[in-house]
């Protein structure tokens, strides 16, 4: 494949990183802001919190009702379009959670975020391979920008969670609710600030070129989507290396339900008060992102050093299983009180599973892109999304049932090291030998109902 796209739509791979990094920031760092607060601030506006639980489940399902066709309009839209969409609609959301009082606002807010969260999931990364690739063809190093982007990602996250949460803390005694006739409270000020930051990332995507597509028309789109749904479904569970990193993502997205459900109780376990347990939580889920963030600038290193994309999975996330048997041989039963080398030994194998996440993500999204085409490319990030999300909710339920204690944390280091084992097996980097034209001949294959694993594993047999 070549590059056929004209000059002005051509930036150079560094440019493309920055944009792509810068991108990734934006969004998410005003989503970091407002989780600290959430649950608060819906409380203090009068839901009850068996109500905030519903709210919050039902924005779960809509992100996941949502993934695949969100996915799918992109592809046949183009990112910028499905980016600038929900830039707007995350913009409404804060807007309205900042000042809303009314409980019909807040749920329409929360709506908007799910809504948001869906269209967000994939586009800016197919943007970022769609770039590179077309600047340098199918085999451009990707590993380098993902990395970069996924960086940039878990920090904003990291600033934005510590800061949501030191904001409201530091306004508390300014009056800023009686000023405001309640309408404004120190818990919704950082959804404000959040509004503001999306108007700048908007901002950065309406000067984003984007390679040339066809134009698209109410009939390619309403015939398009479900086609290319149906492809990238095909692809994910069809293609042997595709459907290795779907499974390892729903591997990993059982062990983050299991943590984010427990870490919280532990956390108030340690401090003896449900208040600074919530704070020390806050901590932690900051050093968790950070060390992400960090794990993430390693994987190209992780990947020179272990040899290739596959191995580097196969690194992380033996590292990954390790930090969650750390945890869960330190979790105490209920009613029981962890000692301080327990909780010592605890906090390191919580910033290990997150510095081992961080490393893995880029190298199994180098080894994706390399096997999907750009015609199906968001659609298959929202299949891997797809199966985060729903596996990560069954985790949750499943270790909110189980005794508390070690067992529920084992078994999801079970499951991740059953994910390792995957991995073992060497996968090279790139396109799959013998295919003239790559990642499209794949996307082609999935298309027309061939069977792609027959033709990619064929060629690669002696590869492997």
């Amino acid at each position: 494949m070549t590059a056929t796209a004209p000059a002005a739509h051509l930036l150079t791979p560094e440019v493309a990183r920055r944009r792509y990094a810068t991108v990734c920031a934006l969004f998410w760092f005003p989503i970091g802001l407002y989780v600290p607060s959430l649950v608060l601030l819906l409380g203090e506006r009068g839901l009850a919190l068996a109500a905030v639980a519903a709210l919050l489940s039902a924005q779960g399902l809509t992100v996941a009702a949502l993934e695949l066709p969100t996915g799918g309009l992109s592809d046949v839209l183009g990112r910028k379009a499905v980016l600038a969409t929900g830039g707007v609609l995350c913009l409404a959301a804060f807007v309205l959670l900042g000042l809303g009082t009314a409980p019909w606002l807040l749920i329409t807010a929360i709506l908007l975020m799910a809504t948001s969260r869906a269209l967000a999931s994939g586009p800016a990364e197919a943007w970022y391979v769609d770039m590179a690739q077309t600047h340098s063809g199918p085999d451009a190093e990707l590993r380098s920008g993902l990395s970069r982007g996924s960086a940039a990602m878990s920090a904003s996250l990291a600033v934005g969670t510590l800061l949501g949460g030191l904001i409201p803390w530091l306004l508390g005694s300014t009056g800023v609710a009686e000023a405001t006739g309640g309408v404004i409270v120190p818990l919704s000020v950082p959804a404000l600030i959040g509004a503001a930051v999306e108007l700048c990332y908007i901002g950065v995507l309406l000067r984003l070129p984007e390679p040339p597509r066809p134009p698209a028309t109410l009939r390619s789109v309403l015939g398009g989507v479900p086609g290319t749904i149906v492809s990238g479904v095909r692809l994910a569970t069809g293609e042997r290396v595709v459907r290795k990193v779907v499974l390892t993502t729903a591997a990993v997205g059982a062990a983050l339900g299991a943590i984010e459900l427990l870490t919280p109780g532990r956390a108030a376990g340690i401090t003896g008060a449900s208040e600074s347990g919530a704070v020390v939580y806050a901590g932690l889920a900051t050093a968790g992102f950070a060390s992400s963030a960090l794990g993430a600038r390693l994987a190209p290193l992780v990947a020179r050093l272990a040899g290739s994309s596959g191995r580097a999975v196969l690194a992380s996330l033996a590292g990954m299983t390790c930090g969650l048997a750390l945890l869960g041989v330190t979790a105490p039963g209920d009613g029981q009180s962890a000692s301080t080398p327990a909780v010592v030994t605890g906090i390191l194998g919580y910033v290990l599973v997150y510095l081992c996440l961080g490393s893995a993500g880029p190298n199994e999204n180098d080894l994706l892109h390399h096997r999907v085409a750009s015609s199906a490319r968001a659609t298959a990030l929202s299949v891997q999304s797809l199966a985060l999300q729903a596996v990560a909710a069954l985790g949750g339920l499943v270790a909110g049932v189980l005794p508390l204690g070690p067992l529920p944390l084992l078994l999801t280091a079970a499951v991740v090291g059953a994910g390792a084992l995957m991995w073992v097996r060497a996968v090279p980097d790139g396109p799959p030998p013998g295919h003239p034209d790559g990642a499209d001949a794949l996307a082609a294959s999935a298309a027309s109902g061939e069977p792609v694993a027959e033709r990619a594993v064929g060629r690669e047999k002696g590869t492997r």
